[in-house]
């Protein structure tokens, strides 16, 4: 199975990857051109700068349910959401979350297919 890291360079759809707080740490190419965010002007930003105001709460949620438990029911499925981009455009997309442990932290990589 391949690790996030081997993933993130043969993908070319839009990738963003954060750290267990949520603050992302990696986004490609493609994730600039469609949501317009360049790494270094996202980076060390929160994952909920692309999710809808009305989302946060069930995210904020889910991802602390995760980190407590260690078990999700929507990792490595296809979940239709709305993603905002940096001019606050909302785009609908198909989005695969995974997650992947480093040196004991967990680190969480999301595919955001635009449909």
């Amino acid at each position: 199975m391949k690790t996030l890291a081997q993933m993130k360079q043969e993908i070319d759809v839009p990738i963003v990857i954060t750290d267990r707080q949520g603050f992302v740490i990696f986004v490609n190419d493609c994730f600039t051109s469609v949501f317009g965010w360049s790494l270094t002007e996202i980076h060390g930003q929160m994952i909920t700068v692309i999710i809808p105001d009305g989302f946060h709460a069930p995210h904020h949620l889910g991802f602390s349910r995760f980190l407590t438990t260690e078990k999700s029911t929507i990792l490595n499925h296809p979940l239709r959401l709305i993603g905002i981009t940096k001019d606050g455009r909302e785009i609908e997309a198909e989005h695969i979350i995974m997650a992947e442990k480093h040196q004991g932290e967990w680190v969480f990589m999301a595919m955001l297919r635009p449909l």
